[in-house]
């Protein structure tokens, strides 16, 4: 089997795992058809309206970077064999479906033949387990060490850390990598048993993250790639278990306070024929995209678990925006005054995030800000924030809406 046509087996379920995506959109049940790309074909990956098809049908996809830049980004898998029984992934042992496998060489040249075309820029590298995490920890790293040393690759690698790898196998993955991640899958070991009962929630899947963070507590930048230490991922799988969302975001604040992970991704629960949660409903995707704005209130805006709206059973309303319910609870009588506020006063008002709260602090230098159209100017947000805050002493006008 050539290269194409195993990463278009690989294709259809990478879609399951998030990796830098620009939207919060749904992902397909299997990746779409398209025209057959190549690996011979050089052509630019927009010189067809028909190829972001044909490209998603290999495993390309947007990924937004860091720093904003959106690249398109190959995401596969060494192998999809595996020997762990996680009852809800596609590559679970003993499913019935047909495996396909790379050995390192073989990814880092057929990577390098895709990024030379001008299709790929980075890779996202994953692996089904095969003769233990450590064992597949070192192809891992050895395909990765390829591309670096052998191939000259400069750009962007995403390197997953596989349940059981070593210590000195993650300081590894460090030095080559730019970003890393750990999939917890689950917020807490009770729950990890009833999804992936062959994982350890903190032996396996904790400590790895505890490592990266000590690395990077304890020893220089300049020994991670291009001098600096790998930014931090973990995924959890969504509504599979019963888990509420006090437990996923119990989790998520600890892995951003304490292990400075750059971000939690959410993915609903799907069910998987031949699988044994086959039989449960999906997850609401709703809650999949509160999940995500309430771990970005704890990274970018300041906010902890008490300050969330939870229902009796733990979990998130689904009709509200978090912050929009914090401040309803919190604002309606005593409003923030925008010309006088802090900046972590400013983050708590609906419609204002980290850029717009810099501009309005920054614009305070030049005059007072009197009326709703002076922050139209700044470009900030005003749809939901009017009963929330003060300009100059006064209420801006608002129609009361029907809560």
């Amino acid at each position: 089997m050539d290269a194409l046509t195993k990463f278009k087996f690989l294709s259809d379920n990478a879609v399951l795992e998030p990796a830098e995506e620009a939207t919060f959109a749904p992902p397909p049940p299997v990746a779409p058809c398209g025209i057959p790309l190549t690996l011979q074909d050089h052509q630019p990956a927009e010189a067809s309206p028909h190829r972001p098809n044909a490209l998603q049908d290999v495993g390309i996809h947007h990924a937004k970077m860091p720093g904003g830049k959106t690249i398109p980004l190959l995401k596969t898998m060494l192998t999809s064999a595996c020997e762990r029984n996680c009852y809800y992934c596609p590559f679970r042992a003993g499913r019935n479906m047909r495996r396909v496998t790379f050995k390192p060489e073989e990814m880092a040249k057929s990577f390098m033949v895709l990024y030379r075309a001008g299709v790929a820029e980075g890779l996202f590298l994953s692996s089904g387990i095969i003769k233990g995490g450590a064992a597949t920890q070192d192809r891992l790293i050895e395909t990765v060490e390829i591309l670096r040393q052998k191939h000259q690759f400069r750009g962007y690698v995403h390197l997953k850390v596989m349940p059981g790898a070593e210590k000195a196998q993650v300081e590894r993955a460090m030095q080559l990598a730019n970003r890393l991640s750990v999939n917890l899958e689950a917020p807490n070991d009770q729950r990890l048993a009833q999804l992936a009962p062959k994982k350890h929630f903190w032996e396996e899947l904790v400590r790895p993250l505890q490592w990266i963070e000590e690395i990077r507590q304890s020893q220089p930048a300049q020994r991670g790639w291009n001098g600096r230490w790998p930014s931090t991922t973990t995924q959890f799988v969504v509504g599979a278990v019963g888990e509420s969302d006090l437990e996923l975001l119990s989790t998520t604040e600890f892995l951003y306070q304490k292990l400075r992970i750059s971000r939690a991704y959410f993915s609903s629960f799907r069910p998987l024929h031949d699988t044994p949660l086959e039989h449960l409903p999906p997850s609401d995707r709703r809650r999949e995209h509160r999940l995500y704005q309430t771990s970005f209130l704890f990274r970018d805006y300041g906010f902890d678990l008490e300050d969330l709206p939870f229902t009796q059973e733990g979990n998130l309303p689904l009709d509200i925006d978090p912050k929009l319910a914090w401040a309803r609870a919190n604002l309606l009588d005593n409003p923030v005054e925008l010309n006088r506020a802090e900046r972590q006063e400013l983050l708590r008002v609906p419609g204002i995030g980290p850029v717009s709260a810099q501009t309005i602090i920054q614009s305070r230098r030049l005059g007072v800000l009197r009326d709703i159209d002076d922050l139209r100017a700044l470009g900030v947000q005003t749809k939901n924030l009017k009963p929330f805050v003060l300009l100059d002493g006064r209420r801006p006008t608002y129609q009361l809406p029907l809560w």
